[in-house]
């Protein structure tokens, strides 16, 4: 394969709502740059994009793959990138890389919920975007109403390129007002002729549309545009060309891409017009310095990507984000300081790699047999020591235990889910010492569930998802006294300590104790010492030493410590952690041998939990801020199944012909939300949700939780 040079090389990134024909599409275009000799199609398992037995087995794509193909003596990377929201990280890293996004839209039911979320990211990566209209074909095809869907959506800087001459079953013709030609199907070939004069006037009038918005991207061309009404063709391209990169043009085409129509002439404008990688914005290190584009530099790289092949190993995706990588070359990772060597260098079509010599800044390739380098790691060349910045993954919104169905396969399951996390740093794992479950999260019940698929029949380890337990806090609402004894004999030195104790609610900036008023018993406090803690799992413990007269020796007041924080840990209601609690050792009794470190920490612990229980202890719950994107015909499902987990609803709006809904819901009631909210819309809609702040549980919720408790403790 030829090396091709920076300005040859364009990056797209292929986005769209599941079934918008994002596969077929990479299948038409490796074909027509004459990297594969025959498509493949979904049903027969063997389209390059889908090439793993899980998305066979599923039917649809679940990773993102890299691809390249070739026309006009141009390269396009092409990163074809699953549909589904559940999947999103993909779409993310794959932004990271591309330079612009080609969208695809379904001609039967236009912008789909898959779309917008997409989209929206697009956005937000700053992406210029391409919209290809596909499947004009079917039956139900609706072009019209889905180009308005589209210009509703993304603005009016969505204006077409291209339109359909029958849409429909009979489709077979596409007319471009940028080359003022028409492509027609006949058998396997396109022909290409002039516009006929029964569709004259309206590819003039799509085309003075097109000429409108190309002249808005530069004021010598608005000019222009004033002074003849219209633009020379070269002047219409150099005003598209100027406006994509800046997001000010949104050109629509139109394909069908499973019989290859439009699909040559849309790479032929890719090629073309689309920007190459040094064109656009540098990529920033962690400081703010500038990487340019240029291969003259010393060389860098970022790896957005890594998977491991059966046979292989660990493969390694990275863009080149300056100067020329050959073979054998030594690079540094810069995120920890280890040195690497580039044995390989490869450029992919799916599971097929083609093995280069050297690849130029901008370029997409991949290498093997790294030893410390994963997703998101910078390589540069020795003597540099910068890191890029990286990428930005999605909070998770479903989270499951999982358990290895063998204890001996414990150590290999933990083993396993850091590997796919590496892979997907969109999966987080964590073992909760609090609720003593392995917790995995992700960005959906299907995105875990895949997960377990590769668990089970991948790494061979049997696994079960459980409920995850909820990581409630337990504190207090008054003030109460409390006092106990550990006493133990047994033969020899015995165990004897006593503390008294009060204990009230802690809130920031409130004045030291003076005196307490307890069940009309007053207990003046004299303060000797005071600690404050801030603990790891929030809020605080404050500690007062009050002892007057040496009933306690200052030699045991870290031991009655020892005993609370135990306690804090587990709190007596739930076993979940306690906190924000001010506590006053106030009194107590020791003995002159049997006393020790060990009686006054149970003596502490004891007193602690008798007090807890008696200072109106409430169980506190996450609350979650959720945010809910829904078509509007679908609302009340939504809406109806909000109320059932005892959700807020802080408000609703509308956002590019969806509506949204702002609540807020306690992380208790969300652990099968991703199934019910794709069952009530067809999964159409999407959500996203994140920690809000800790409230008290209804005193219903709060009773059940310490029925729930009780029988845990007993069957223990």
């Amino acid at each position: 394969m030829k090396n091709y040079q920076t300005d040859q090389i364009r990056n797209i990134a292929l986005v769209g709502n599941s079934g918008s024909g994002k596969t077929i599409m990479a299948e038409s275009m490796l074909q027509i740059g004459g990297v594969i000799n025959r498509k493949g199609d979904i049903a027969s398992k063997n389209t390059v994009s889908d090439y793993r037995p899980i998305e066979q087995e599923n039917g649809n794509s679940l990773f993102s793959t890299v691809l390249y193909t070739e026309i006009a003596n141009t390269k396009i990377n092409i990163l074809d990138n699953p549909g589904m929201d559940d999947f999103i990280g993909s779409l993310v890293s794959s932004l990271y890389a591309a330079d612009t996004a080609l969208m695809l839209i379904n001609a039967q039911n236009g912008v789909e919920v898959g779309t917008e979320i997409q989209g929206r990211y697009v956005e937000k990566a700053e992406k210029p975007m391409i919209i290809a209209i596909n499947h004009l074909d079917h039956e139900k095809t609706n072009f019209e109403k889905a180009v308005e869907m589209v210009k509703e959506t993304f603005g009016g800087n969505a204006v077409l390129a291209q339109f359909p001459v029958n849409a429909g079953t009979g489709f077979n013709a596409i007319i471009d007002v940028i080359t003022n030609k028409m492509y027609t199907l006949k058998g396997n070939d396109v022909e290409i002729s002039d516009i006929p004069a029964e569709h004259a006037d309206q590819a003039e009038e799509v085309k003075t549309q097109l000429i409108e918005k190309a002249a808005e991207a530069d004021e010598s061309l608005m000019e222009l545009f004033f002074e003849n009404d219209t633009l020379t063709e070269e002047e219409m391209m150099r005003g598209i060309a100027a406006g994509l990169p800046l997001r000010g043009i949104f050109p629509i085409f139109c394909t069908n891409a499973r019989n290859d129509l439009g699909v040559k002439r849309l790479m032929e404008f890719i090629a073309q017009v689309t920007p190459s990688p040094d064109k656009f914005a540098p990529v920033k290190d962690l400081e703010g310095k500038e990487i340019k584009c240029d291969s003259s530099a010393k060389p860098s790289l970022f790896v957005f990507k890594t998977s491991v092949e059966e046979h292989i190993g660990e493969i390694c995706y990275f863009k080149v984000l300056s100067g020329t990588l050959t073979e054998s070359i030594d690079m540094y990772n810069s995120k920890n300081n280890t040195k690497e060597r580039l044995s390989s260098l490869f450029v992919c079509a799916g599971k097929n790699r083609v093995k280069v010599d050297k690849m130029f800044a901008g370029d997409i390739g991949a290498t093997v047999k790294l030893k410390s380098t994963k997703t998101c790691h910078t390589l540069v060349s020795p003597g540099q020591d910068w890191e890029a910045q990286g990428i930005n993954w999605p909070n998770p919104k479903y989270r499951i235990a999982v358990k290895a169905l063998s204890e001996g396969d414990e150590e290999k399951l933990g083993e396993a889910l850091n590997r796919m996390k590496d892979e997907d740093p969109t999966i987080i794992v964590e073992y909760s010492k609090e609720l003593k479950q392995l917790l995995v999260q992700g960005q959906g019940e299907y995105h875990l569930n895949i997960m377990k698929w590769h668990l089970d029949n991948q790494f061979k380890i049997p696994t079960e998802f459980l409920k995850p337990r909820i990581q409630y806090r337990e504190t207090i609402t008054k003030v109460a006294f409390a006092d106990y004894r550990h006493k133990k004999q047994s033969g020899g030195a015995g165990q004897f300590g006593e503390v008294h104790m009060i204990m009230e609610p802690y809130t920031e900036g409130m004045p030291d104790p003076t005196m307490y008023k307890i069940d009309g018993k007053e207990f003046k406090i004299s303060v000797r010492g005071k600690d404050e803690y801030n603990l790891d799992w929030g809020g605080k413990l404050v500690y007062y030493n009050c002892i007057v007269g040496g009933s306690i020796e200052a030699r045991f007041l870290p031991a009655i410590l020892k005993g609370i924080m135990e306690k804090l840990e587990v709190g007596p209601l739930t076993g979940s952690y306690a906190r924000d609690i001010r506590v006053c050792i106030v009194d107590g009794k020791m003995h002159p041998v049997d006393s020790n470190e060990i009686s006054f920490k149970l003596a502490g612990r004891n007193a602690f939990s008798k007090a807890f229980k008696n200072a109106g202890p409430k169980i506190m719950e996450p609350i979650y801020n959720v945010e809910i994107l829904v078509p509007g015909d679908r609302m009340g499902d939504v809406m109806s199944d909000l109320q059932g987990r005892r959700a807020i609803v802080m408000g609703m709006s509308s956002e590019k012909g969806f509506e949204k809904i702002m609540a807020r819901v306690p992380l208790a009631e969300m652990s099968n939300y991703s199934t019910a909210l794709r069952s009530n819309t067809a999964g159409r809609a999407m959500y996203e949700m994140s920690f809000f702040e800790y409230q008290q549980v209804p005193p219903d919720v709060q009773e059940q939780l310490l029925k729930e408790y009780e029988a845990e403790q007993e069957e223990d």
